[in-house]
């Protein structure tokens, strides 16, 4: 993973009426080390739709939480040539940490539409936003590793969110 990445298990209390979960705590100090959270925001994406690329520019670090459905989480270091790719869903809880000068972005996986909770260090600013953005579709894109295997097919090519696992 690139530094600063970090997915954090989320723990299920199951009962008779379901479950409950904590999923963000000022204290969890081993996931948001000086951190502290500004703002929560709830995204509803469809099947197959990416969204990507943006950095933050201005020191805000994203925290993923795949509530329904299933995601691909990348983040892309542009000096290295590294990419961290995380698969996130509903059914197997965790909150993935991406400090935000790495590009980054995800993309809906399956079939059904997938519910993202994300939590940020620092307050919106409509009207200077913190992002920089490039398309999803980035021809210049290349990533030399991919979560540290440089012998990864899709590593020395542009950047393909539909590349099929299976080909």
């Amino acid at each position: 993973m690139l530094t600063g990445i970090t997915v954090n298990p989320i723990k299920r209390l199951p009962d008779e009426r379901g479950f409950f979960s904590e999923v963000m705590r000022k204290d969890w100090k081993e996931i948001l080390g000086q951190d502290e959270v500004a703002q929560a925001n709830l995204s509803v994406t469809y099947p197959g739709i990416v969204r990507a690329w943006h950095r933050h520019l201005r020191g805000q670090t994203d925290y993923f939480l795949a509530l329904k459905g299933a995601i691909k989480i990348c983040a892309f270091d542009e000096k290295t040539g590294e990419l961290s790719e995380v698969v996130s869903t509903g059914e197997i809880l965790q909150v993935v940490r991406i400090p935000g000068h790495y590009w980054h972005g995800f993309k809906a996986l399956g079939t059904e539409p997938a519910m993202l909770l994300y939590f940020t260090t620092r307050l919106y600013d409509s009207v200077k936003p913190d992002e920089e953005r490039r398309p999803w579709n980035d021809e210049t894109l290349i990533a030399k590793s991919i979560n540290d295997k440089k012998d990864d097919p899709r590593a020395g090519k542009q950047w393909d969110w539909n590349f099929s696992p299976n080909k």
